[in-house]
């Protein structure tokens, strides 16, 4: 099939981009990468009446570290910047690691080279990487449109499955994450049917120790509720504790333990899901503990 007719819009700055997207709010979507709107647009699921085409303007694709000393400082990420971006460490520390180790799990190459990780964030499907790492991190993003900006953390963002707090007429201009300790080990771990397919599971987790003490950590699940969530309970059973193999197999408990009821799947029930859920906690915070260890040994 062929996309439903449709306006296209190529901006060439920021502010005819706003600009575009207010004249039909309702009916305009913004294109960047465009591997799941296109696809999309071809089966008919999608009928935007306007197309904002963002690829022409410069200044999206920023990618850049602001060590801001009051809050520790950020990763801001650009509209434009592709997933392939991050296939290396764009950042010297654990979060360029971590956003490394999780980009080679987005789909196969040449998605990578075109698809987008704001993108993957306004389409907020509910096992995405991006989302999960968003939430896991507690990120930033900045939603721009012609009445001004506002930021919104991750959580909020996300409110369900390929359902965003976006408004009619805004754009998701930056998201910014929060660079890591030092000290932090991390891991991403998925759960899935093929190399190129969506997750049915997945985890991610920041794991930071000092002095053989577990001082701050960031855990995430994605599959387990109708959008990512961050395993609280299981965050607060390991701060101020030794991550011994025995804490780790309790707080991965934990975080399945308030699962009662999993978004249906076709290949596998609730039951599964859970068990399934508390495996890859334990596997995310065993491998974080050891990219710690590793993370020592370098030079």
């Amino acid at each position: 099939m062929k996309p439903a007719p449709f306006d296209y819009v190529a901006p060439a700055t920021r502010q005819e981009a706003l600009e575009a997207l207010a004249v039909a709010p309702d009916g305009t979507r913004v294109l960047a990468g465009g591997q799941s709107l296109v696809l999309e647009m071809n089966q008919r699921a999608a009928r935007p009446r306007r197309l904002v085409d963002i690829n022409n303007i410069a200044d999206f694709d920023r990618l850049e570290v602001d060590r801001a000393e009051e809050d520790g400082g950020w990763l801001r990420v650009g509209a434009l910047v592709r997933h392939r971006a991050f296939e290396q460490p764009v950042e010297s520390g654990p979060l360029g690691r971590l956003l490394a180790r999780t980009a080679h799990f987005i789909a196969h190459p040449p998605v990578r080279c075109r698809g987008t990780l704001l993108g993957s964030l306004a389409y907020a499907h509910p096992t995405g990487e991006w989302p999960t790492l968003a939430v896991t991190l507690g990120a930033e993003l900045v939603l721009a449109s012609v009445d001004g900006t506002r930021t919104l953390d991750a959580e909020s963002f996300l409110i369900g499955p390929f359902t965003t707090a976006l408004r009619p007429g805004e754009l998701l201009e930056e998201a910014r994450f929060p660079l890591l300790r030092p000290t932090t080990g991390t891991a991403f771990v998925e759960l899935r049917r093929t190399a190129a397919s969506f997750a049915h599971l997945s985890a991610a987790t920041a794991l930071s120790v000092e002095d053989g003490i577990v001082v701050d950590v960031r855990l995430g699940m994605a599959g387990i509720a109708p959008q990512p969530v961050r395993a609280r309970d299981a965050e607060h059973r390991l701060v101020g504790r030794p991550p011994t193999d025995s804490l780790i197999a309790e707080a991965a408990t934990a975080a399945a333990a308030g699962v009662t009821d999993p978004p249906p799947d076709p290949h596998s029930g609730s039951a599964y899901r859970r068990h399934a859920a508390t495996v890859l906690a334990e596997r995310a915070l065993l491998k974080a503990r050891q990219d710690i260890s590793e993370d020592m040994e370098r030079p």
